[in-house]
């Protein structure tokens, strides 16, 4: 045998032969049961305000808005920051809704063709990508994004700036909460993007820089319910 079939003999001896049923359940009740104690049940708003502070710790931009509000307020944060074409999904709603409310001067693009027909294009024209989050953990301030056609991993990736839209509504205190809520267990998509942040390497004198492997900048916009932002004030 060479090399590599010891090395994968030696992991496959290791693996337990005989697993019940009953002792998968053991464990997951013994993970359950070590993180729900450690966990405090948190309202919405604390979740939006440990998801902001998170993110901002990371240098991410964190836009807080309503669902009637938040077109209107990334438009003009697009216009103000001189961006010119942002590649979105219009067939969602969200990018429909972001599409609409921009400025002339701000063009769009859908991900409509494979990459090698446009790869000059998107690599040296696009200054901003648009998604929308599946859910995001507070703890950490980190987005999940389960890219599709429309929306595939390469609007996370190339351009400059990243923006994302994350509903309050779907925010889990951590990862376990995240994975047990959504069920992740049933059945999870071939690819999950977990983004903490704005891309980001060092060197080794920890010289930190932004944008080496990936966007520069990330933009979140953490979409309210109005119903929980008065809840919210009168608590």
């Amino acid at each position: 045998m060479n090399a590599r079939e010891r090395m994968l003999g030696r992991l496959r001896a290791a693996v337990p032969t005989h697993v019940s049923g009953d002792d998968l359940k053991r464990l997951d009740a013994g993970i359950d049961l070590h993180y729900d104690g450690r966990r405090v049940t948190a309202p919405t708003q604390t979740l939006v305000e440990s998801m902001q502070a998170a993110l901002q710790a990371s240098h991410a931009d964190v836009i807080r808005a309503t669902e009637r509000t938040w077109p209107a307020l990334l438009a003009q944060r697009l216009l103000d920051a001189n961006v010119k074409r942002v590649l979105l999904d219009t067939s969602r709603a969200e990018g429909a809704a972001l599409h609409q409310a921009l400025a002339p001067s701000v063009a769009t693009r859908n991900y409509d063709q494979p990459i090698e027909n446009w790869k000059a294009e998107l690599f040296d024209t696009i200054d901003a990508g648009f998604t929308v989050a599946r859910s995001g953990l507070a703890a950490t301030g980190t987005l999940i994004v389960a890219p599709d056609a429309g929306s595939p991993r390469t609007m996370s990736l190339v351009p400059p700036v990243h923006i994302a839209l994350v509903y309050a509504h779907t925010l889990h205190a951590d990862l376990h909460a995240a994975m047990r809520a959504e069920q992740w267990q049933a059945g999870m998509p071939t690819n999950l993007v977990m983004i903490s942040g704005p891309s980001k390497t060092s060197d080794i004198q920890q010289t930190l820089a932004y944008g080496a492997h990936g966007p520069r900048e990330l933009w979140v916009v953490i979409v309210e319910h109005q119903a929980d932002l008065l809840h919210g004030d009168a608590a």
